[in-house]
């Protein structure tokens, strides 16, 4: 019997029973997706960190009306960009992009990012002995911290952030749709701003670059306002979770912070998720895992499962700070490695750098099972996360 997407969890941090089950079987699978169509699922380290790599996949497809959907989001539900200049067309944004979120530029930027941090941590503070940690810290943050690096004025945070939430949304295609193109009207709006009124943030320097039209940067710049806060939400919340609830973790940060690097790595690769991961669809006929791949297939790149794959990492379903393997899937390799990787890594070691010390006793107010993880949008992550100290 065919399975399909998503697989069920037992809990927000537990890799899906079905997952383990595939895994054990070998590294590719047929599977049907969320909305019924029939895709592939790659497992395996080896195979998913290969195929990431491996130009014979991409996101584009030459007949997109009949192409299989991983789900009813515009964003990655189905094919995007066009098939016969897919790789010019990637090679010209990581171009554009790339210079903006360089580690330098990052090292150069912690600072600021280190006083909205201590600025919301301080507002936490005074709440009293309890709050939700998602909306005290792991939502505002990222958020802050995208607006100051794009020009975007964060008292808009609750109209872009709902635009961003429809965008994602993997259940109504037409919700999708019509988020994604209020987020574009938007970044057009805010091109025009920047066009009359620049300043020191990357979408006033797109609007400096030669070549580079409106509608381009306001589409550029809408991708980086969704990528750049969402997943980082979501990791921050998880972050805490699995520190909160993984005995001794969150002390051996106390005692010695300079774990916490490798904490952070640990926090990208540890949650178990179902949702399917990557996709990619394949540009001509290849084998995979012993499977004959057809042009045009949906690929599932799960590197969520990739992650938690024993050949590779230790008692993988182990959440373990100290970790020395750390050459996890999340944010992808090759080519298409996520331009805001160093952005993100430098986020949680500084939420977390600060968190822990200054609440040094902090723990879930809740039993675990009460947790809830959103299964409506891309990125998942938590609805609450309510502590005391």
């Amino acid at each position: 019997m065919t399975v399909q997407l998503p697989f069920d969890q037992t809990g927000p941090l537990q890799m899906p029973t079905m997952l383990r089950t595939l895994q054990s079987q070998g590294t590719v699978h047929r599977i049907r997706t969320r909305v019924g169509d029939d895709a592939w699922l790659v497992t395996g380290y080896d195979e998913v960190r290969r195929l990431l790599a491996d130009d014979r996949l991409g996101r584009s497809h030459p007949h997109p009306d009949n192409a299989a959907r991983s789900g009813e989001s515009a964003l990655f539900g189905g094919p995007l960009g066009n098939y016969d200049t897919e790789k010019a067309d990637h090679a010209r944004m990581r171009s554009l992009l790339q210079p903006h979120f360089t580690p330098g530029r990052m090292r150069a930027f912690r600072g600021r990012v280190e006083t909205l941090t201590v600025q919301l941590l301080d507002e936490l503070v005074e709440q009293g002995l309890s709050a939700d940690l998602n909306a005290a810290l792991a939502l505002p943050l990222p958020i802050l911290v995208i607006c100051e690096l794009l020009g975007v004025p964060y008292e808009e945070r609750t109209q872009f952030r709902a635009w961003t939430q429809a965008a994602a949304d993997v259940l109504d295609r037409a919700r999708s749709e019509q988020g994604l193109g209020d987020l574009f009207t938007y970044g057009q709006e805010l091109v025009g701003r920047k066009r009359r009124r620049p300043g020191d943030d990357v979408i006033s320097r797109l609007c400096a670059a030669d070549g580079v039209g409106d509608d381009e940067i306001a589409m550029l710049s809408m991708a980086l306002l969704f990528a750049g806060h969402e997943t980082t939400v979501v990791q921050i919340g998880l972050g805490a979770l699995l520190l909160l609830t993984t005995p001794g973790q969150w002390q051996l940060l106390l005692d010695d912070p300079g774990l916490i690097p490798g904490a952070v790595e640990e926090i990208m690769r540890a949650p178990g998720k179902g949702g399917g991961g990557i996709p990619r669809y394949a540009h001509t006929d290849l084998e995979i895992g012993g499977a004959i791949v057809q042009a045009g297939d949906l690929v599932m790149l799960d590197n969520g499962a990739a992650n938690h794959d024993g050949a590779v990492f230790t008692d993988p379903d182990r959440f373990d700070v100290t970790r020395r393997e750390t050459s996890h899937l999340t944010f992808g390799h090759g080519l298409r490695y996520c331009i805001g990787a160093p952005l993100a890594r430098m986020e949680l070691q500084v939420a977390f750098g600060h968190l822990i010390p200054l609440f040094p006793k902090m723990r879930l107010a809740v039993p675990v099972e009460e947790l809830r993880v959103r299964g409506d949008v891309l990125t998942g992550g938590l609805v609450r996360l309510p502590v005391t100290w």
